[in-house]
């Protein structure tokens, strides 16, 4: 009688997932940089715009020309950065980001100065705000004209980007699956190509849809993690008790 092996089944590995997210118009309701070129810019910031949106120039030129315009000082520019309306959800699922030890970071064309002042009076802390885990670009005010530069700009980026969400992405997620991604605009078109899992509105999710992108609609955050927590259920299913073995009953083999 010739004994064959018995097949190795493996399990499936757990899922590690790791998130990245936009700023303007996703974790704020709004896009803030928009806001400041609408109150306190020359009105033909919007010239450049469509420059940028048709593809004619990458973010990082664009918000050069665009920032020049800005004509506003200290106090009024955080009088309007103040009022910005961040999504309902955010804080709830920072927190169960934080409580799940899932790998969480803001990629964003925006400015450094904006997101930290916005995530403060959101009560965020820590590596959102000290910079461990935000990319974006730097922004300090200089009497009434504002001085910009994009430590994050990609050398070797095609596009053109202030911050090449692409390349910071595939840096930070080698070894962890899924990546997850969600935005809200054109600045985000470049990152779902990273990305395994994206979440979209506004003209990001019409840009997935237009290009057979998948990805899921959200409204807010709390969309966002309830779609993870199940994400994270099926990938960790609860294991089916062993059915009891009575005496002189040959136990079965399970194959797990």
């Amino acid at each position: 009688m010739v004994t064959r092996p018995r097949p190795t089944v493996r399990k499936a590995s757990p899922l590690k997932p790791i998130m990245f997210c936009d700023f303007d118009g996703t974790i704020t309701q709004v896009d803030v940089t928009d806001e400041i070129l609408t109150q306190l810019a020359n009105p033909s910031w919007r010239a450049i715009e469509q420059e940028w949106a048709c593809g004619s120039i990458g973010s990082r030129e664009c918000l050069e020309r665009q920032l020049a315009l800005v004509d506003a000082s200290a106090e009024e520019l955080d009088s309007l950065i103040d009022a910005i309306p961040v999504d309902p959800g955010f804080s709830g699922f920072l927190q169960w980001i934080e409580k799940s030890k899932l790998p969480f970071y803001v990629v964003s064309d925006g400015f450094d100065y904006v997101v930290r002042r916005v995530l403060k009076r959101a009560g965020v802390n820590g590596q959102l705000r000290n910079g461990t885990h935000l990319f974006a670009s730097s922004l300090d005010v200089e009497g009434r004209r504002v001085k910009i530069s994009f430590p994050h700009a990609a050398n070797g980026c095609a596009h053109g980007c202030a911050t090449c969400k692409a390349e910071i992405m595939r840096r930070l997620s080698r070894g962890r699956k899924p990546v997850v991604f969600a935005g809200d605009g054109l600045s985000d078109r470049y990152a779902v190509e990273e990305a395994d899992i994206v979440f979209a509105k506004r003209q990001l999710l019409v840009h997935c849809r237009e290009r057979g992108i998948a990805c899921r609609p959200f409204e807010t955050f709390a969309d966002i993690q309830a779609s993870l927590v199940e994400l994270l259920r099926e990938s960790h299913p609860v294991p089916r008790a062993r059915p009891a073995v009575r005496k002189g009953q040959a136990a079965a083999t399970v194959i797990r």
